[in-house]
């Protein structure tokens, strides 16, 4: 009777440390945040630098697309071999300098530049949609690494327990009232969870080397007491998440920078059936002669417009219509990730209320139940081992699919742009 008391208490004890409550932190070390390191990373992460750096450098051709072509100077002589010599008393011989200016036809430059000022607000797009990236595979590492911690806990305290029942099955063994194979049983249960530690904590080594990778941090580097992690409350619809990712898709408003691009270049393909100009001057220096000075005008005539002009409309023309159609995928396809991730948030949010409401604190009560009979000799082995392993599955689950639902939010979060994952 002493023993079976004694058992019970420490049933007691397992299931309220081991429950879903989050595990005690350790004193020794403040604890590790997601706010922290999302901040880090955003620092650190080559990707979002690479990113700056690239609307840097897009931002530098706009002067450049602006700008007029350079002009060009010319200088000549005819006459004599030597360098600016020319012949006396030959009115045909001189030395002189010119000048020329290409212009585009009004309108050209502008548009040139309206569609390197539309690269660089793409790229801006590019830049949104790789910190969503960066954070989500923060956050996402970060509920899976906790989850296995709070598994970890749950799995040693179970283990105590079970290794206090296999001795109670040894006593028993020993004093005629138990079988064998109830001690053998015990025993390759204890070796099971032993194997389910090893799994837990090389799991636990990759995710921290995953999440160490991230921060570019050495891949061993330890991480250690993370904060508590806690459900997140779903408070928008499905239908606003559909309009959140449509109105802040990166990828969506992105290539809506790259219509409105391909359409100014539809514009200026139409003004390349326009000449450009070419305004030139020349000075003349003749022995014996006058200085002269000459000015010229020159315009190109697109008289291959068919096979020029024409094809380079047409080109544009489908350019754009190709980048309308990809929104439209890009589009679609967000919608259907939205519905998804919604759905698989939900469908989690409903089985961590089956396990906190039901699961887990009735399998807890079924235990402690099995635990009281079979010490009276009313239960089998066998179905205590059952019930104590369906404790720790549901228990273990529980953390499993919080990891779950967080990172829904996390998927949800990065297509629409609204803060779901706290």
């Amino acid at each position: 009777m002493k023993t079976r008391i004694t058992i019970v208490m420490t049933l007691g004890v397992v299931l309220s440390g081991s429950g879903l409550r989050a595990q005690q932190q350790r004193a020794e070390a403040p604890p590790v945040t997601l706010t922290s390191l999302l901040a880090e990373a955003e620092q650190v992460h080559p990707a979002i630098k690479a990113g700056t750096q690239m609307i840097e450098s897009k931002r530098a051709r706009v002067s450049q697309a602006k700008s007029l072509p350079d002009p060009t100077v010319g200088v000549g002589w005819m006459g004599n071999i030597t360098p600016f010599s020319v012949q006396r008393l030959d009115p045909s011989s001189n030395r002189g300098v010119s000048a020329m200016q290409e212009i585009p036809y009004p309108g050209k430059l502008n548009l040139r530049g309206r569609i390197a000022e539309k690269d660089v607000e793409a790229e801006k797009w590019n830049l949104e949609a790789t910190r969503r990236q960066v954070r989500a595979e923060v956050k996402s590492a970060y509920y899976e690494l906790w989850a296995v911690d709070q598994e970890l806990g749950i799995t040693q305290k179970n283990k105590d327990l079970l290794e206090k029942l296999a001795r109670i099955a040894e006593e028993k063994y020993k004093v005629g009232k138990g079988l064998q194979q109830d001690l053998i049983r015990s025993q390759v249960e204890v070796s099971r969870i032993l194997q389910t530690f090893t799994l837990l904590n090389q799991r636990r080594r990759n995710l921290a080397a995953r999440l160490n990778t991230t921060l570019l941090r050495p891949p061993d580097q330890p991480i250690e007491n993370l904060a508590l992690v806690t459900e997140s409350p779903l408070s928008y619809s499905l239908e606003e998440l559909l309009s959140s990712g449509v109105e802040n898709s990166p990828e969506i408003r992105r290539q809506q920078q790259l219509i409105e691009q391909n359409q100014y270049a539809v514009n200026l393909a139409e003004k390349e059936y326009l000449p450009d100009f070419r305004v030139g001057y020349d000075y003349q220096q003749r022995p014996d002669l006058p200085d002269m000075h000459g000015f010229n005008f020159t315009i190109n005539v697109p008289i291959f417009y068919k096979k020029k002009q024409r094809e380079g409309v047409r080109e544009a023309s489908l350019g754009l219509e190709s980048s309308r159609q990809t929104r439209e995928a890009i589009r679609t396809e967000l919608l259907f990730r939205v519905k998804e991730q919604y759905l698989q948030a939900k469908a989690s949010d409903e089985l961590l209320t089956l396990y906190i409401k039901a699961l887990v604190p009735q399998s807890a009560l079924a235990l402690e139940s099995s635990l009281s009979a079979y010490q009276t000799g009313t239960l089998d082995f066998q179905s205590l081992l059952a019930n104590f392993m369906s404790v720790l599955e549901y228990e273990t689950n529980y953390y499993q699919e919080l990891a779950n639902y967080q990172k829904a939010l996390v998927s949800l979060e990065q297509i629409t742009g609204v803060e779901l994952a706290k």
